[in-house]
């Protein structure tokens, strides 16, 4: 479990992953989740939710250390460029610099995070049923997905490719979102698992599987439209 925090987080300290580690990624999500969720409620309490809701984005920036974000940039780079091939895809996310596309889709991506908190009341249980169905996505990729290189960041995960904990977890998630908000709770996360899905299709297709980086843009992209989608005007 401590690996799962400190590659997932700035919590635990640095831990060599191993093939247990997928099956405690929800946990990592509902702790998260919950801290992120608890430092909404407080910053609505202090501040407009505007700036609130831009307090509490900087606060899940902080405990995943920009990790998913920096997944978000790269896959954006990779999969959004034109006429390359799944080598050269896959060599532009190793690239240690940021292109075009990351920056915007990464900054519409943090915008649209800060919209969506801002246009509803405070369900830390929301988030953090949200941030628990993420990671448990993420986890069940590797399951029905093939990884797109020889060597990286994911591949020391790939030996023990957990089912239950993340289905668990995924099930555990949906429940938080449906208690917290209901109908569009439940719909929030069904729009979260949609996005995430289409982001693991769009690299299946053109990049041959899955990377480290797709797993961090599912999981960002994926709460955003589920936050998204509970702010809608039901």
């Amino acid at each position: 479990m401590r690996a799962a925090f400190g590659f997932l987080t700035v919590l635990g300290g640095a831990r060599r992953p191993t093939g247990s580690t997928f099956q405690w990624f929800p946990v990592v999500g509902l702790v998260v989740g919950g801290l992120v969720g608890g430092a909404w409620w407080l910053a609505e309490e202090l501040w407009p939710p505007l700036l609130a809701a831009v307090l509490v984005v900087a606060v899940d920036l902080a405990l995943t250390g920009l990790l998913h974000v920096d997944g978000l940039a790269d896959t954006t780079d990779g999969l959004v460029v034109h006429d390359a091939d799944p080598e050269r895809r896959l060599a532009i996310m190793r690239a240690p610099d940021v292109g075009a596309y990351g920056a915007a889709v990464v900054a519409v991506v943090l915008m649209a995070r800060v919209a969506g908190l801002a246009s509803i009341e405070p369900e830390p249980l929301l988030v953090a049923g949200l941030w628990t169905a993420s990671r448990s996505f993420v986890a069940l990729v590797p399951l029905v997905v093939p990884y797109a290189r020889q060597e990286g960041l994911a591949a020391p995960f790939l030996e023990g490719r957990a089912r239950l904990g993340p289905t668990v977890g995924l099930i555990v998630g949906g429940t938080l979102c449906a208690v917290a908000l209901g109908g569009p709770g439940l719909a929030a996360g069904a729009g979260l698992v949609v996005a995430a899905v289409l982001v693991t299709v769009a690299a299946r297709r053109r990049l041959g599987g899955f990377t480290g980086d797709v797993l961090g843009a599912c999981a960002v992209v994926g709460e955003t439209v589920g936050l998204l989608v509970a702010g809608a005007r039901w």
